[in-house]
């Protein structure tokens, strides 16, 4: 509750002396507290920022760049209530392809265009009515600090302006000419341009899986190093990166066995340095008998860049890492017995001669039987060759500076879970037990469940970077990572079993099969969705789960609402690879002031053609749920701490006010 000045007693501001005595140095004087406590007060009630919530990008660069562009749609949104009634549908597209690639659309305009005078001067009216438009539910202060130095006072300006303000609008008009005729006009568009992308949304959040897949990972990456105010909760491909930097053998072979099935060595090569010349020398040598069919990359269908000889050595390459990757795992596994995975150890299980494999007492028929590094004796050794090659690529990774620089954005932006506004989020899942209550997992000799495991494996993977840590627990932590990509009581992976071996050798759909933890079939229970929110202490009349990770069949009718509604999967497969399993190209969910609205987006066809023909990824967009009431910022976290702050300074006003602190004049 609001502290009021009639509420507080001097035993209870001299309890707080110290903290408010570092507060008077800031506000040293009545005036200045007053000021301070009617600026917040007003900031209490302007409608909450717009939230953008994303999940399982896998490395689709250019889709998600165009999203934070367009902002999901949103900017089209209000370019079509600013001017739907005044402007064709084909101007409306060319505009809003000018606000999202600015600089490379005015060149094309430049080309064409034989009146840029006119077209300046009406464009630059078009971009104030949108950028008053964004801007009107935030501050001038948060406003003025969006806006670039060298055009701010401008701008300013220019945002205050008003059609029935007539005395000023000479004045207004002025500027634009003097903006043109100064030859500025092609700065201060695209100046404009960039405000708008970014106050349109205010917070990013991202559910997991930057990494994989696609081929710009590292471009998404440097795109959110720019980027002002977003939160990533960890994937499991996100973990496994993270593994891989710190060192962790396992995780680095299922990074590179995973860039070579989808034919994305781009972001190994060029993105981070990594050197896979080794690997593909070993490949060559000792796979060159081997065709490796089933090794193909799942992209050789369409990839029309590379030479068949090409890809054939990376179906070998391919192949070469993936036994090594099952090599070390035994290894991992072996030296972890407190994770019950010994069924994931199957090389011992290969019967060489036949070309068969024991799993679980069933003896399958194995597609591939050529093994020419395997010792059956000794089946988990890595021969003198794959030492080397481990402890090059090991090299390759933990020495990557970019790669280094992008886990430090995972670390300082990232957690296992985050609660923003009455929303939980969390990339996967939260072990369960079979009636529905929370499931204890040993977490580094700890058993824990819940809101204190998820915080108990956040600590445990960070420690593999602290240098402080102890060396038993670093290796620890390093180890970690791979069980977090792909243990039975993983949060992030929460099955069975991970059949990797199963889905390259044996061609029985059964052998293949991954039993899904608890969470996947109670999830639409709303009792144990409630029961996971009150664990997380997530208040609020409307409150929600929002997860990724399991791609929404939306083609097939799947609905992403779940549990009545408190639960929303938002993973729409952004990833080509999933675009026939979904039925479309990725969801955004937007959290307003007033609702909730899911985006569906179509697949991103290129840059070139948003710039040329106005072309956009926004397929259709309906809302999930309408709030109550509008959503104010004191109704928000945010809004929780300007509150605490009102009330710190009140106490500051009453200690002024009855001598216990000083006033200090300027």
């Amino acid at each position: 509750m609001p502290v009021t000045d009639n509420k507080l007693s001097l035993s209870q501001v001299e309890n707080d002396r110290r903290i408010l005595e570092l507060l008077a140095q800031t506000f040293p004087t009545i005036g200045s507290a007053s000021t301070e406590i009617i600026n917040l007060e007003a900031i209490l009630n302007l409608p909450k920022g717009t939230e953008h919530f994303v999940a399982d990008l896998h490395g689709e660069h250019e889709a998600f760049r165009h999203l934070l562009k367009n902002a999901s749609g949103n900017i089209k949104r209000k370019v079509t209530e600013l001017f739907g009634t005044s402007m064709r549908e084909s101007q409306i597209r060319q505009l809003c392809a000018l606000i999202y690639y600015p600089e490379e659309k005015l060149q094309s305009i430049h080309d064409t265009e034989a009146n840029m005078e006119d077209f300046f001067n009406i464009t630059l009216h078009h971009l104030v009515r949108v950028l008053q438009s964004v801007t009107s539910k935030y501050t001038r202060s948060k406003v003025r600090k969006a806006l670039p130095v060298e055009f701010a006072y401008i701008i300013e300006e220019l945002l205050h302006e008003s059609a029935s303000d007539y005395d000023k609008q000479a004045y207004f008009n002025r500027i634009i000419e003097t903006i043109i005729s100064t030859g500025q006009a092609d700065k201060f568009i695209m100046a404009m341009c960039n405000v708008i992308q970014r106050l349109s949304i205010d917070q990013l959040h991202i559910l997991g899986d930057v990494f994989d897949r696609g081929p710009g990972a590292h471009h998404i990456m440097d795109t959110l190093s720019r980027y002002v105010k977003w939160d990533i909760q960890w994937g499991n491909h996100d973990i496994l990166w993270m593994g891989a930097a710190a060192g962790n053998d396992c995780c680095v072979a299922n990074v590179v066995r995973v860039s070579l099935r989808y034919g994305n060595l781009g972001t190994l090569e060029d993105g981070y340095g990594i050197n896979l010349l080794p690997l593909a020398t070993f490949a060559m040598e000792t796979y060159a008998d081997d065709d490796c069919t089933d090794f193909r990359s799942h992209a050789s269908e369409e990839d029309n860049t590379h030479s068949e000889k090409t890809l054939r050595l990376v179906a070998k390459m391919h192949k070469a890492i993936t036994v090594i990757q099952f090599k070390l795992e035994g290894q991992m596994i072996e030296n972890h017995p407190e994770w019950k995975m010994d069924n994931r150890r199957l090389l011992h299980k290969i019967d060489y001669e036949k070309g068969l494999v024991d799993i679980d007492g069933k003896v399958y028929e194995m597609s591939d039987k050529l093994f020419p590094t395997i010792d059956p004796d000794d089946p988990y050794r890595l021969t003198t060759e794959e030492l080397h090659l481990v402890h090059k690529l090991h090299k390759s990774f933990t020495s990557s500076t970019v790669l280094r620089r992008h886990i430090d954005l995972l670390l300082s932006h990232g957690c296992m879970y985050g609660i923003f506004n009455s929303n939980l989020l969390f990339h996967a899942s939260m072990p369960l037990n079979e009636d529905g209550t929370l499931k204890e997992v040993c977490v580094g000799g700890e058993y824990c469940k819940g809101r204190r495991l998820m915080e108990r494996i956040g600590l445990l993977l960070r420690s593999a970077y602290n240098d402080d840590t102890p060396e038993s627990e670093q290796v620890l932590a390093r180890d970690y990572y791979w069980y977090m990509w792909c243990g039975p009581d993983s949060p992030l992976f929460d099955k069975d079993r991970m059949t990797t071996f199963e889905r390259y050798f044996i061609k029985d759909s059964e052998a293949r099969k991954e039993e899904k933890g608890w969470y996947y079939k109670l999830r639409d229970n709303e009792e144990v969705i409630d029961m996971i929110l009150d664990e997380f202490g997530v208040e609020g009349g409307q409150r929600h789960i929002i997860n990724g990770h399991v791609p929404v069949r939306t083609g097939s009718g799947e609905s992403p609402l779940r549990a009545g509604g408190k639960l929303m999967v938002i993973d729409g497969g952004f990833a080509k690879a999933y675009h026939k399993t979904t039925g479309i190209a990725g969801y955004t969910l937007i959290y307003h002031s007033s609702n909730f609205e899911l985006v569906e987006h179509e697949p991103f066809t290129s840059v070139e053609d948003a710039i040329a023909n106005g072309t956009d990824i926004v397929g259709s967009t309906k809302m999930v749920e309408q709030t109550a009431r509008r959503v104010r910022v004191r109704d928000t976290d945010m809004g929780r701490v300007l509150q605490s702050q009102i009330d710190e300074l009140t106490e500051l006003l009453y200690a002024f006010r009855h001598g216990i602190i000083k006033e200090r004049k300027r």
